[in-house]
Order: structure tokens, then C-alpha cells, then sequence
């Protein structure tokens, strides 16, 4: 089939229409995507620098939420800090309230219905024996002294009586009642013991048959009206113990600047520039340097006031590892918020560089969507014109 044959005004009009549809059809479509360059096709160079662009700034958006959780791990190693200087000030509060108790020596005096050696302050002499029959001790029965942790054992024979049982105490020749300031003595013919240490002090025997006790003590047998500082010394310890503990749970997603750890932050898309934290032992064997103090047998720390001085003046020691680590970490956090806020500001100015490449405006495309539309409309006219101009010649023939 032969091609229709148009006159060189109807083509040219219909030409023009063409092209006017085409920029109607662009219009459209920047107009619906906001954009005026949305694919290659429409601007290479525009496409592909806008693409660069909103790239990185994807890349750096990736990094602001990994700065956001290291501030966040900073904020906990801070708040850790906080926590542990005021359990240190609780135990310099312990050891000072300590060292404001003064300690007051145990008693213990019989108080048996006859004395223990008829009358005087000795002890000598047949009727003060032991295994007699006013006292009724038995041969092997033994007298145990337990002052605090401590105990001492005396071991009655035939001939043991009150005086070397007091003897054998002042001696205390295997050293078992050591750091407890015992005595013993016979006042107004009673016995009387005393410890230094102001440990409890009780008297008792490996027999079922408590009446030879008795006629020794009457029913005094213990004794703890004294006064030691045995009590903060356990309140001093489970305070160390609690800042160990919250040193081992001020971490944040696994990482413990408080344990050692290190946190490595990136602030730009290839990771050429970064701040490595180096975290540090902020616990009692670590850098706090905090000991704990001897609350066992033999080992009681708090019995001297030259180791409660010396004590609090290393927690003086601590309280300045304390500050200046927090200084630290101050001086971190400033510097990763400052890296945020400006990774922030250059994630707005790639966006907004990438936007005056390939957005729209939506004010002039307007327009043109207006004025397109006119001249859709005049050349539908124009075509018209150009139609009726070929009409004529039917008339001819008319």
C-alpha cells in the first residue's frame, strides 16, 4: 500500500505537534518524580555526579548511626565512672567510720556461787585442783577459750589446777590466741579473762556434763560486750566486691571501656580517618589499686589505725585515676559528637548538591506544562487551517 502523501503545511504542523507532545510527555514526568533528570539519558554527567554524590552520602548516614552507638558506648563508660566514685566514697566512709570506732577489750568474769580459789588472788594448793571434787573436772576433759575466730586448748591432767590454767593462757605457748590480746587473771578469787581485741570471748568443755563449767564460771560462759571493727571490714569488702561487678557490666554491645576494651570509630567511607579509644581496667585490681582488706583469722586489717589512714589515702590515690579517666572519655565523646555533627552538615550538602543536579522546578515546569498546552491547542488549530487549505480544491469539482 502506497504512503498517504501530505502537503508540506499539514506535515509541518503535524511535526511541531509531535514535538510538542514529547515536552508534554517530559513535563509530566518531571513534574510526577520531582526531577529533571531521571535516568542517563536526560544528563549523563548530571546522572552519574548526582549518583556519586547521594552515594556518599548514604555511606556517611551508615557511619553517623555507628557514631551515634560509640557515643552511646562512651555515655555508659561515663556513667560507670559516676557510679564507681561514689562507691569509693562509700568506702572511705566505711574505713573512716572505722577509724572513728575505737576499740573496747571483751571481759569476762565467774561468777560461780563459791570461789574459784577459796579467797586471795592465787591459785595453789590442793583444793584448787581441777579434777577435785569442788570443781569436777575430770583427767583428759579439755577447757576450750574461743576469742573471735581464734580458739585455745587446755588439756586437764591429774595435777592441772586453776592457776595453770591461767598461766597456760597468758603463755599461750603455740600462739593460737595471737593478735587477740588475751588475758587471764583471779580477781577477788574468781576467774577473770580479758581480750584486747574486743572479739567475743566463751569458755566451754568437750564434756556433755556442764556442772564442772559451772562451779569454774557459774553461768557466765560468753561473753561480747566488747567493741572491734570486724563489721566494716565486711562492709568494705562487699563495697569492693559491688565496684568490680558494675566495672564488668558498664558495657555497651560488647564493648567495656571500663574492662580494657578498645572502640575504633570511623568517620569517613573508606575508614582513612578514625579515633581509636583505648579502654582501661577501672576495676580494684586494676587501676583503682583497691585491696581488699583482711577480715579472716589472724588477718583482721582494720585492728590498727596506721592501716585505715593508709587505706584512705589510696582511695584518695583512686578517686584522682577516677577523674582523670573520665576527663578522658570526656574529651573523646567531645571529639565524636563534633566528627557527627560535621558528617551531618556534609551528608546535607552532598544531598543538596545532588538535588540541584537532577530535581526539578516544579514552578517552571509548570509553566511549560501550561504553555505547552496552548500550543497543543494552536496547533491542532494550525492543522485545521492547513486541512481546510486542501479542501478547496474539492470544490473544483464541485
Amino acid at each position: 500500500m502506497a504512503d498517504v502523501v501530505l502537503s508540506g503545511a499539514i506535515r509541518s504542523n503535524l511535526l511541531s505537534m509531535q514535538n510538542t507532545q514529547k515536552m508534554l510527555s517530559e513535563t509530566n514526568l518531571r513534574l510526577s518524580t520531582g526531577l529533571k533528570v531521571n535516568s542517563a539519558i536526560d544528563n549523563p554527567t548530571a546522572y552519574f555526579t548526582a549518583q556519586g554524590l547521594n552515594n556518599r552520602a548514604s555511606d556517611l548516614n551508615t557511619l553517623l548511626d555507628s557514631m551515634g552507638q560509640s557515643i552511646q558506648t562512651l555515655k555508659a563508660a561515663d556513667q560507670g565512672i559516676t557510679s564507681i566514685q561514689k562507691l569509693v566514697e562509700s568506702l572511705k566512709a566505711t574505713a573512716n567510720q572505722a577509724l572513728e570506732t575505737k576499740i573496747s577489750a571483751t571481759t569476762l568474769t565467774g561468777k560461780a556461787s563459791t570461789e574459784v580459789v577459796g579467797t586471795g588472788t592465787t591459785a595453789s594448793g590442793a583444793t584448787n585442783t581441777l579434777t577435785d571434787t569442788s570443781r569436777g573436772f575430770t583427767s583428759g576433759e579439755t577447757i576450750t577459750l574461743t576469742v573471735g575466730e581464734k580458739t585455745f586448748d587446755f588439756a586437764i591432767t591429774a595435777s592441772s589446777d586453776v592457776k595453770s590454767l591461767v598461766d597456760a593462757i597468758n603463755n599461750d605457748a603455740g600462739g593460737d590466741l595471737t593478735g587477740e590480746g588475751v588475758t587471764a587473771s583471779i580477781e577477788d578469787g574468781q576467774l577473770h579473762l580479758e581480750a584486747a581485741s574486743g572479739r567475743a570471748v566463751t569458755v566451754t568443755t568437750d564434756s556433755a556434763d556442764n556442772t564442772a563449767l559451772s562451779k569454774l564460771l557459774g553461768t557466765k560462759t560468753s561473753s561480747s560486750n566488747g567493741v572491734n571493727r570486724d563489721k566494716y571490714e565486711r562492709d568494705f569488702n562487699n563495697l569492693r566486691e559491688q565496684i568490680q561487678q558494675l566495672a564488668d557490666d558498664a558495657s555497651y554491645k560488647g564493648v567495656n571501656l571500663l574492662k580494657g576494651d578498645l572502640l575504633s570509630v570511623f568517620f569517613n567511607e573508606d575508614q582513612s580517618s578514625k579515633m581509636d579509644i583505648e579502654g582501661v581496667e577501672l576495676t580494684p585490681d586494676g587501676l583503682l589499686n583497691i585491696a581488699s582488706v583482711g577480715a579472716t583469722d589472724g588477718n583482721h586489717e582494720f585492728e590498727t589505725d596506721s592501716n585505715i589512714t593508709a587505706l584512705i589515702n589510696g582511695l584518695n590515690s583512686t578517686t584522682d585515676v577516677l577523674r582523670q579517666q573520665a576527663s578522658t572519655f570526656g574529651g573523646n565523646l567531645g571529639v565524636v559528637e563534633i566528627r557527627q555533627d560535621f558528617t551531618k552538615n556534609l551528608v546535607d550538602t552532598l544531598q543538596t548538591g545532588a538535588s540541584n543536579l537532577t530535581l526539578a522546578d516544579t514552578n517552571e515546569e509548570g509553566a511549560k506544562l501550561l504553555a505547552l498546552q496552548t500550543r497543543q491547542q494552536l496547533g491542532t488549530t494550525a492543522l485545521s487551517l492547513a486541512n481546510q487549505a486542501e479542501q478547496g480544491v474539492l470544490r473544483l469539482f464541485g
